[in-house]
């Protein structure tokens, strides 16, 4: 556009008419790339009808104005977010999946993850085992996208699990049972299988998990222990200092599906949670709840004690998710509520098609 036409536009909307290949010919530039432009901008003053004021364009003819960045709004696909992303053996995983148009599928190291509907996507919650090996696990996710179904890639990093090796002193019953109380403790053993196989359900919970009471850890999950030099076995769960008779809340909404005395865990209450996901209270003076009460978070559910399998008053926290025993102390720290997303690679599988 010539400079001595004040009427001229500054920046111009440059439209392919029907005759456009032809146009773009005679404009070299235009074929290499899109030109923006606008329509001029009105002076005031009109041209007599059939007359071209001075410097206008030839109606018909291609004119290069001045070039503008293009947006393009990016492709919203299914994305793949997982915490922690640097886990340890013994730890819990969430694996979120936002964007998808129905339920995902997916495993983490092979083991089949269960989806649920949750914060406007989908979520699903499983575990490492304790025997967990340090170095990468792969996580693969088939997500409904706005076409065919997406592959979503993702990686966890492992790291050593840092279990201690403790010997504990405890009494001799609980090493060597009598005969007298293995019909009990093979009782205990059907009521925990007969409360750990709740229906899978979307979680009852909608905030992130608490302590069960603000303590210090005595004992943290995964300790290896012998107890009087001869029993081996591991700890899966937090122990929390307290005095008898002080306060236990429920770590999170949840149903009670068991409130028994148990030969080894004593006075027990475990909470299910929904996802697969339950809380367990162990070695309680005294039991506050009834089996198939709904609770919510921080509402009484005991007093701390030292009944079973104990050297002294405390409270013994534990988590299952996914069927295993993890560390409570990192399910205080996934956040339930609106994860930021983390490295996860969308792509598309052979055989499978765009977002």
């Amino acid at each position: 556009m010539s400079a001595r036409n004040p009427a001229a536009a500054r920046v111009l909307v440059l439209s392919l008419l029907a005759s456009g290949a032809p146009a773009l010919a005679a404009t070299p530039a235009a074929s290499a790339r899109v030109v923006t432009a606008s329509v001029p901008v009105s002076t005031g003053t009109a041209a007599a009808p059939g007359l071209r004021a001075p410097g206008a364009p030839t109606p018909g003819a291609v004119v290069q104005g001045e070039l503008a960045p293009l947006k393009v709004a990016p492709l919203e696909g299914p994305r793949l977010s997982l915490q922690p992303t640097h886990p340890k053996p013994g730890d819990p995983v969430l694996v979120t999946v936002s964007g998808a148009s129905a339920l995902p599928t997916g495993t983490l190291a092979g083991r089949p993850l269960r989806f649920f509907a949750w914060n406007n996507g989908y979520a699903a919650l499983t575990s490492l085992p304790v025997e967990q090996a340090e170095g990468t696990v792969p996580v693969d996710i088939t997500a409904p996208g706005r076409g065919l179904p997406v592959l979503l890639s993702g990686v966890l990093t492992v790291g050593a699990p840092g279990f201690r090796e403790r010997e504990l002193k405890v009494a001799n019953k609980y090493v060597s049972p009598p005969k007298a109380v293995k019909a009990r403790m093979e009782a205990d053993r059907k009521a925990f299988a007969a409360a750990f196989a709740q229906p899978f359900q979307a979680p009852v919970f909608t905030r992130n998990f608490a302590w069960p009471r603000e303590a210090t850890v005595t004992a943290p999950f995964g300790d290896r222990r012998s107890f009087n030099g001869k029993l081996q076995t591991q700890h899966f769960g937090v122990d929390l200092d307290g005095a008898t008779g002080s306060p236990v809340v429920a770590a999170n909404d949840g149903t009670v599906v068991m409130a028994r005395d148990n030969y080894a865990s004593g006075n027990t209450v475990l909470l299910h949670h929904g996802a697969g996901l339950y809380t367990a209270y162990f070695h309680l003076s005294r039991v506050d709840v009834k089996v198939g009460a709904k609770v919510k978070q921080g509402e009484a559910l005991g007093l701390v004690g030292s009944t079973g399998r104990v050297t002294g008053p405390h409270l013994h926290w534990g988590v299952k998710a996914d069927d295993r025993w993890v560390d409570g102390q990192t399910l205080l720290k996934l956040d339930f509520t609106g994860a930021p997303e983390t490295p996860g690679v969308a792509a598309n599988a052979s055989g499978l098609g765009t977002p």
